[in-house]
């Protein structure tokens, strides 16, 4: 394991799927050399299972459990209710296929969740403990509005980490690392469109304004980090894994043909990195 070696790795519900992909081919190659790793959201539960040598364990939960109605659930949503019901998903996986914490707890490299705290509109790098890593990634992954509570840690309201920081290799070279492999979940060349109706997102976030704020800012954020990606400082090597543009998977995409053919999207891009390394 090399010390300034990082893996990040960005969310996006469904489309995580294309980080399945790569890190199952990392699994399967014994290919670990990150001494952190830094995830958001899918990103974020995609590490978990990396980290845990879970080989496919993400691929049942996106292809199976998050596509069953439990989870998705368009008019449990209008009727008040959950889009994404995460309380349910958690209650499933660790009951089937719950993360291997015997395992986590012994690898070495520092895991860094990424969460968007409610009360300052920042995010919190939730470094992940065996004992907390389930509700960490719990937070990383409440979608706000789509799930209508927000996970509570060491005192803090927290919600989907992608809203503060959806790509953190910024945070990633800050604490030293200087080459960054990251996955992204969108072709290269994506950039985030600014919000068409801030005043609609001031509206739907009321009740706390520094998390309108930043979901607000979030399409410049992101596109920081995306020149960051593009244009590294020269001190810092990034390792880029991205999407082909013919990728289809979209973020509540729940065709088990798209999810399988974005799957080996990323057993391919796994190993033709891994190929280049050589």
């Amino acid at each position: 394991m090399d010390n300034n070696k990082a893996l990040v790795v960005e969310g996006g519900a469904m489309r995580g799927i294309f980080a399945t992909g790569v890190l199952d081919t990392f699994i399967k190659e014994s290919y670990q050399p990150f001494k952190q790793c830094y995830g958001v959201s899918a990103g974020a539960t995609n590490i978990a299972a990396y980290l845990c040598a879970q080989y496919k364990r993400n691929h049942a939960v996106i292809t199976d459990y998050s596509c069953r109605p439990e989870f998705i659930n368009y008019v449990r949503f209008l009727k008040g209710g959950h889009l994404f019901d995460l309380d349910w998903l958690w209650q499933e996986t660790i009951r089937d296929i719950r993360l291997d914490l015997d395992t986590f707890e012994k690898q070495a490299s520092e895991f860094y969740i990424v969460a968007t705290n409610i009360k300052t509109g920042n995010a919190e790098y939730l470094k992940a403990t065996a004992e907390l890593i389930e509700e960490q990634l719990k937070a990383s992954c409440a979608l706000p509005i789509a799930y209508r509570q927000y996970p509570q840690i060491n005192s803090m309201q927290l919600t989907d980490g992608g809203v503060a920081d959806s790509i953190p290799i910024r945070k990633a070279y800050e604490m030293g690392n200087k080459e960054i492999t990251v996955i992204l979940s969108q072709p290269i060349g994506y950039r985030k469109k600014p919000s068409k109706a801030p005043w609609l997102v001031k509206r739907l976030y009321k009740e706390t304004p520094a998390l309108a704020k930043a979901s607000i800012l979030r399409a410049e954020n992101y596109n920081q980090s995306i020149d960051f990606v593009m244009n590294p400082p020269s001190d810092c090597k990034v390792n880029i894994i991205a999407p082909p543009p013919d990728f289809a998977v979209g973020r509540t995409t729940k065709s088990y043909a798209k999810l399988s053919t974005g799957y080996e999207m990323g057993i391919a891009a796994g190993k033709q990195f891994l190929s280049n390394l050589a």
